[in-house]
């Protein structure tokens, strides 16, 4: 059975959105947004906030399993933090060098470390020997910068730092997100690699999983803007490797998916700000539900929570939903 894993996505999967796709079955490794080292030494709230999970044996409620995930340059400075991450509860490290973000790697992080694969391998060891030796230290790159010159490189570079899985984003930092996701730079990794190549990139859809699989022969898949898109899609997956039939989620319960995000957010925003992490949701949600985009339409201009929830109480009356469905194999045909 493969792994799947939730892709770290800046501002957009936080530990609400962590709770809730967990919850719903699918996901076997979460990994949280970043947490930025410059030459700081951070305090223990700083991981903490970003990662409640800490708290709770860095697991989500439902038992998932949540790796911190540290962005730098400094390699002195991401092996004091990590320390620090694991003293505040981090179970697992994740290094990312991955994140295309002009704000990033003009900040000595993310991608721009691909230019220098002596660097990405002096980070992965400096973290490495900096936690005990039962913390895996995980890392995400891209096939390279300017190109994919570099993509075994950077790989072999991370391997040699100590790092115990690799995630590979088949594209470089300027192919940025446009289509297609180069596979088959994967496949190569893996067969180089004596560690878990995990592929990420253009996975939309199970024969998206199917043709990844093919071309790369990889045994873990990372999904980010596709698991936003299709929640359960690590639930189709799993269905289609043990050969059971399987109904998508309907609308409603993605609506009511929804809702309960809602409810469990909105008094963490001020008022302005109310709905915006929905519809920010539901930009990626129309790529697969209709829906979505005409529920989007009804709602991009409230911020008023009573309107927001008659908005709500429409869709979810609709066909009488009002609970999630149930975890993991529960849509068995």
């Amino acid at each position: 059975m493969p792994l799947i894993y939730q892709a770290p996505m800046e501002g957009v999967i936080d530990h609400h959105v962590r709770a809730l796709l967990s919850k719903l079955g699918g996901v076997d490794i979460c990994v949280t947004e970043f947490v930025r080292v410059t030459h700081t030494r951070l305090p223990r709230r700083v991981f903490t906030r970003l990662c409640p999970e800490l708290e709770q044996g860095a697991k989500t409620p439902s038992g998932i399993p949540v790796r911190l995930q540290l962005l730098g340059g400094n390699p002195q400075a991401m092996a004091y933090n990590a320390a620090k991450a694991v003293e505040a509860g981090a179970r697992a490290i994740d290094l990312n060098f991955g994140c295309p973000a002009k704000s990033v790697n003009n900040s000595d992080g993310g991608a721009c470390l691909l230019q220098s694969p002596s660097r990405v391998e002096a980070i992965v060891a400096a973290v490495r020997n900096a936690v005990p030796g039962e913390v895996p230290v995980s890392a995400k790159i891209r096939l390279g910068y300017e190109d994919r010159s570099s993509y075994l490189d950077n790989a072999r570079a991370a391997e040699a730092g100590g790092a115990s899985e690799l995630a590979v984003h088949a594209r470089s930092k300027v192919d940025a997100y446009r289509p297609p996701a180069y596979w088959e730079y994967i496949g190569e990794i893996r067969d180089q690699l004596d560690i878990r190549v995990i592929a990420n990139g253009d996975l939309w859809t199970l024969e998206d999983f199917q043709r990844c699989r093919k071309v790369t022969g990889c045994d873990a898949y990372m999904f980010g803007r596709s698991l936003l898109a299709r929640p359960d899609i690590g639930l189709q997956i799993r269905a289609l490797c043990e050969g059971r039939e399987y109904v998508p989620l309907r609308w409603q319960q993605i609506a009511a998916l929804l809702y309960e995000y809602y409810t469990t957010t909105k008094h963490e925003y001020p008022a302005k700000y109310l709905g915006n992490r929905i519809k920010q949701w539901l930009a990626y949600l129309k790529l697969s539900y209709p829906q979505a985009a005409t529920f989007f339409e009804r709602i991009k201009r409230h911020r008023d929570a009573e309107l927001l929830e008659i908005a709500f109480a429409e869709q979810l009356a609709a066909s009488g939903e009002n609970n999630l469905p149930a975890r993991a194999g529960a849509h068995a045909a």
